[in-house]
């Protein structure tokens, strides 16, 4: 059926449902951010839910475009010239999450699913043109997101994705859920949270065999990530009765962040499991980066799922 659109405190909602073998699959997608407010399947959060009306807390399931994650002093070498972003988060001194997070996206919804639509226009730091597209359509057990950036300027614009989801499962405590990340590196940091190299897994950051939540406490990014035959690479929280939530993410997306939380509203326990097609401060390094042409497009997708 066609989800309705309202208008609420924190803007404008749209919400979208079909029916699956587990019952119904529901989504719930806020016009600010394109973030993806809420999910379940047969009644079942799996997407971690926050108070209406409240503001998006630590960036929850928002769109991050041009760039994830930070840019260290918001200042970064482009083919030569020098460019200064506004700093988006003063107390590290960083710009962060690129320039759509409070951004109303246009609506176009179906049966099913939803289009949100927005434009990066050219400002400080970032001279280029974008237009930008989310499409969540639901599945038989969650949600498949497919993003479309398209240079719509003038000069190659670089690009990078990410998007900012925290995940649960309804009636399990969180900390409780075993998290297994298919890594094989991580990036050190400093104190600002800015990348000093990337090295391979070890100890608390091989999340490759499963570690519990509740032990776990990191604002960390992964890379090299292991991939099945089809390409995609699975992330997975797991339940002590053995349901999992999987996220996956197709090969433009080479990295994770995973980041956990006990000041999520109404949460003991919350975490954040970002796929981004780049590492952070990556307009500095390159790393992972593409440069679009005029005209050019490109198309990545990732989702997640229940299994019982």
């Amino acid at each position: 059926m066609n989800a309705p659109t309202r208008i609420d405190p924190t803007g404008t909602q749209v919400r979208i449902r079909r029916d699956g073998p587990a019952g119904e699959v529901a989504a719930h997608i806020a016009q600010v951010g394109a973030a993806l407010r809420g999910l379940t399947v047969g009644g079942v959060d799996i997407v971690t839910p926050y108070p209406e009306g409240s503001p998006t807390p630590f960036g929850s399931g928002i769109v991050l475009a041009p760039w994830p994650n930070r840019i260290r002093d918001g200042r970064w070498t482009d083919g030569g010239t020098t460019r200064q972003l506004d700093i988006t988060e003063p107390d590290r001194s960083n710009a962060i999450h690129g320039l759509l997070r409070y951004a109303p996206y246009e609506i176009d919804a179906a049966e099913g699913s939803a289009t949100l639509s927005a434009t990066v226009f050219p400002q400080h730091g970032y001279p280029y043109t974008l237009r930008t597209s989310v499409t969540y359509a639901l599945t038989e057990d969650g949600v498949e997101i497919t993003h479309e950036v398209a240079n719509v300027g003038d000069g190659d614009a670089p690009v990078a994705l990410g998007t900012h989801p925290f995940f649960c499962l309804g009636g399990v405590p969180t900390e409780d859920l075993v998290l297994a990340v298919p890594a094989s590196t991580v990036f050190e940091v400093d104190d600002r949270l800015l990348p000093t190299g990337e090295v391979p897994v070890s100890g608390t950051y091989d999340l490759r065999g499963g570690a519990r939540v509740g032990d776990l406490d990191l604002d960390t990014g992964f890379g090299a990530l292991e991939r099945g035959d089809d390409g995609i690479a699975r992330t997975t929280l797991t339940a002590p009765d053995g349901r999992t939530v999987t996220m996956w993410q197709d090969e433009n997306w080479g990295h994770i962040q995973v980041f956990t939380t006990d000041a999520y509203p109404g949460q003991s326990r919350a975490v954040a499991v970002e796929p981004m097609t780049a590492p952070t401060d990556a307009f500095n390094t390159g790393q992972d980066v593409r440069r679009l042409a005029p005209g050019e497009s490109w198309t990545a997708r990732w989702g997640v799922s229940l299994s019982r």
